[in-house]
Order: C-alpha cells, then structure tokens, then sequence
C-alpha cells in the first residue's frame, strides 16, 4: 500500500484573522440552539453516510475528507477513536475548536490552532455555507467535504460507523463494528446511552438519574468479571461508546462529594485503565479539557493486575 495522499486547502487569511475573539458571553449570550419550533427536522441535521462504493454520493477515499472535533467532547472523541484504531489519521484529516463557546459557537482560536481547511473563524461558518440561514445546532463533530464544499455529517453514532466499516482499503484492519455482533451492541447502547452517556451529568442533581446510573455501573462491573470487552471477547463500538463517558466521569470538581469513584465498581475501573493504556485511547484524550488533569491522570495512568 502506498503512502497515503493529504490533500490541503491553502488558508489565505493573515495572522491576525485567522481565530475569533474570545469567548464572551455578556457580548454574545450563551449558546442555545436557534431552530424553528415548526421546523420537524432532527436536531443534528446532517446525515450523509460515506460508502465505500460511493452509492451514498460520499465515496470513502483519502484526502477528501476534514473532521472537525473537540477534546472535550465525548461524542466527539467515539469518532476520533475511530480514526486512530483503523490507522486513518492520514486518511481523514482533524482539527479541533476551542474549549468555550457563545451563542456564536464552537469557534477556532489559538488554544487548538485555526482552521486548516477552509479558514473558518466559527464552526457555524461550515453549517452556513451548507445551509444558508442554518437555525440549527452547531455540534462536533462535524464532517466537512473538500470535494463538494459542504458539511456531510454531524451525526456522530453513524459517522463513527461508517469510518469503522467503509474505509478497508486503507484500514489497519480492526474491526471494531463485525456484524455478528451489531445487534448485541444496539442492545447494549439502549441502556448504557440513557443510564451513562446521556446520565452521567445529571446524576448530581436527580436522584433517579444517579440510581440508573449506579445500576448500570453494577450490572456492567458483574458483565466485565470475566471479560476484557463487552462484547465478543474484542474490541468494538461498544467499549468506545462506554469508554469515552467514563473517562469523563466525576471530571468536574462538584462530582467528587455526589458521585461514588469508579474504583467502587473493581471489574469496570480495571477495564476502563486496560483500555487507556492503548495508544489509540491516550492519543485522542486530553484530560485538561474536561477535568482536573492533576487529580484524575494518577489513577487512570496505573495499569490494572493482568
């Protein structure tokens, strides 16, 4: 196999233009999402599927691609796992938005660099040039097409799947979304998504938030007794989807006195550890932007007992 081709759009912005002003919120407002109420479309509003074939209109080749993404972000981080699991990193190239928003938005400053792609100040400046008045939300992470000048996706369960599925001829060969277990994995996702990755936050301040979210960190504790994986004895969606909300776990400073340590649970603090030892995992997290690094690393930089 070759070397993998990067194609690159020449940014012609000076210096000084290339990031938006600061973050502020008594300027701007915080962020809400402008949308209709009569508007009946969904709130990530992208939905393009790359194909490896081409028949969605997106074929799945290198260079063609640009996936803007956030460090904070943990739907973000399930597609960015991707890309370094099935060694795309030079097939799908990433840059990232800074770590505060306005009602602007997600915005491009020095804390991650500018936008290497089209020179964008605001991530809405993307969903602006696809839609014209878009009124929706702005989201990482969001998938932006060199070739046809448009957002294809910022869907993230299906943009994280296709990466996994559509991109073999230029894939380590991981397979991390095998089709024997696509069902077990949805069945999987029905209560892990509600009870963990949509739970978690709210765990501090509603009570059955937090007792859905402790049953789930009990029922997957038993699961993982004698098992390194969710599921198929391998490494699939399924433990990024779980992983990356875990690492996020009582990251902000007023979880530590509301939340029990994941250590209370030893089979899933072994395992989430197990995982963060994989350079794939370290590689796409940055602690710093969602937690205190200092507090947190210690811990999860300690390998469980094999």
């Amino acid at each position: 196999m070759g070397a993998r081709p990067r194609r690159t759009t020449a940014v012609s912005r000076t210096a000084s233009t290339l990031y938006a002003s600061p973050t502020d919120v008594a300027t701007y407002g915080e962020y809400t999402i402008r949308q209709d109420p009569a508007d009946p479309r969904p709130l990530y509003r992208f939905a393009g599927r790359l194909t490896a074939d081409g028949s969605s209109g997106y074929r799945a080749e290198p260079g063609r691609y640009h996936l803007y993404s956030g460090w904070f972000c943990p739907w973000a981080q399930r597609v960015t796992l991707q890309l370094a699991l099935h060694g795309l990193d030079d097939v799908i190239s990433v840059s990232y938005v800074d770590n505060s928003r306005d009602a602007r938005g997600w915005a491009f400053r020095e804390t991650n660099g500018p936008d290497p792609v089209n020179g964008f100040l605001l991530l809405r400046d993307a969903y602006e040039a696809t839609e014209p008045g878009f009124d929706g939300h702005v989201s990482v992470p969001t998938l932006w097409d060199r070739e046809t000048r448009r957002v294809v996706s910022n869907d993230f369960v299906t943009l994280g799947i296709d990466i996994a599925t559509q991109f073999g001829a230029w894939s380590t060969g991981a397979d991390t979304y095998p089709e024997h277990l696509r069902v077990e994995i949805a069945e999987l996702d029905a209560w892990i998504g509600p009870a963990i990755n949509r739970g978690a936050h709210r765990a501090t301040r509603d009570d059955a938030a937090r007792a859905a979210l402790l049953d789930a960190f009990a029922r997957l504790d038993t699961r993982l007794a004698d098992a390194h994986h969710l599921v198929g004895g391998q490494l699939t969606e399924a433990d990024l989807r779980l992983w990356v909300s875990l690492v996020r776990y009582r990251g902000r400073a007023h979880d530590l006195d509301r939340l029990p340590p994941l250590s209370d649970y030893p089979n899933l603090w072994a395992y989430a550890r197990r995982l963060y030892q994989l350079p794939a995992f370290q590689a796409t997290t940055d602690v710093r932007t969602f937690a205190d690094a200092a507090a947190l690393l210690p811990g999860w930089n300690t390998p469980p007992a094999a």
